[in-house]
């Protein structure tokens, strides 16, 4: 298990403007809202080795946005993420494995002041330099969670049966880490 060659040891942080921070959620159990937060950081400390290496990520939870703005607010309010009193979720690297294009990031994450271990499949996408001169990571990453085992419990009876909105939360990162220093 090996970092990949091209990504080289010392500070990487989040390139918000070239990455993305989305998720997936069924509706009604027919049909899937998408969305995404719009703003993050992170910094990933890559040493010599994957156990030398690490990261740390903070989502500000009112940069919520699925596209409707009634939504939105729903979400950002307290049967939700209640922003006011939860601004921010964290993720923390606890362990990576892998090699060559392909990871599992293990970490936690804490959402509403409850953390939880998580496992994101990770792919290394590569490292390119921009006519800047900036040294670029790509990566892309994806799990899943229960939005229950967050405290994120709110939800309607359906007429038809079912709830309105899935237990299920699929979440998608497209990563752009550029190299400090």
């Amino acid at each position: 298990m090996t970092l990949p060659k091209e990504l080289s040891p010392g500070t990487w942080t989040l390139d918000m403007a070239h990455s993305e921070i989305g998720f997936s959620v069924r509706h009604a159990g027919i049909s899937k809202v998408r969305g995404r937060f719009k703003e993050a950081q992170a910094e990933a400390h890559v040493g010599q080795s994957l156990a030398d290496s690490s990261l740390h990520a903070t989502v500000s939870t009112a940069s919520f946005d699925s596209g409707d703005a009634n939504r939105d607010a729903h979400v950002r309010g307290a049967d939700f993420f209640d922003v006011e009193k939860y601004p921010e979720m964290t993720f923390r690297g606890t362990h990576i494995e892998g090699d060559g294009e392909e990871y599992t990031l293990t970490g936690d994450l804490t959402i509403k002041g409850v953390t939880r271990p998580v496992e994101l499949e990770v792919e290394f996408t590569g490292v390119a330099v921009d006519p800047f001169g900036t040294t670029r990571a790509g990566f892309s990453a994806e799990t899943e969670i229960s939005r229950k085992e967050f405290g994120l419990t709110w939800n309607a009876a359906l007429e038809a049966g079912g709830v309105l909105v899935s237990d299920k939360v699929k979440i998608n990162l497209e990563a752009a880490l550029v190299k400090q220093g």
